[in-house]
């Protein structure tokens, strides 16, 4: 699973429907068939793996205690007793890692005076302007009326893009099959 992506649409997500996602992601969790094929896999004095959400890492324990909903577990670096959950074991060796993609932008040698560039603004809002000066951290933009200094790690190539009313631009994105894929 990419997280990445998917920590991506979470952000789209308000905090309402992200609290609602993780009562239903616990119950789903919490069904016998989950913890029984957790289960079935661990034995007592058995090495494993598990993912620390405090520490955000993955952490080496025994098994201690098998019990209904959680294991009784000795964590080997700290020598501490711990409940987790069936749940936070990672039987299958999975990557614990969440790289998110970093942002690629645009370096101020890939810029010239003329061309069109695009952006989000503070309000998430897709916009697009003319450079119109070069600054050593910053490209000057002409949005609509208006003039934006923009980072250049901020900055994306624009394909296609065709004015609205006012300053908000509405950018089309070629998709490689010759349509145009719609994006504000």
């Amino acid at each position: 699973m990419n997280f990445s992506d998917v920590l991506k649409a979470l952000n789209q997500a308000s905090a309402f429907e992200l609290f609602r996602m993780r009562a239903v992601i616990d119950r789903v969790l919490e069904e016998p068939k989950w913890v029984d094929a957790i289960r079935a896999r661990l034995r007592i004095g058995q090495t494993i793996e598990y993912f620390d959400c405090q520490a955000n890492a993955a952490c080496q324990a025994q098994v201690l205690e098998l019990r209904r909903t959680q294991v009784l577990v000795l964590d080997l670096a700290t020598h501490k007793r711990w409940l987790i959950r069936y749940a936070a074991i990672n039987l299958d060796g999975a990557d614990v890692q969440i790289r998110e993609q970093p942002r690629q932008g645009l370096g101020r040698n890939e810029v010239a005076i003329g061309e069109v560039v695009g952006f989000l603004d503070r309000d998430q809002q897709q916009r697009s302007g003319k450079v119109i000066r070069l600054n050593d951290k910053t490209v000057t933009l002409l949005v609509g009326r208006q003039q934006w200094r923009v980072g250049y790690s901020l900055l994306h190539r624009v394909v296609e893009a065709q004015a609205i009313e006012g300053e908000v631009l509405e950018l089309g994105v070629f998709s490689g099959d010759g349509d145009a894929a719609e994006a504000r």
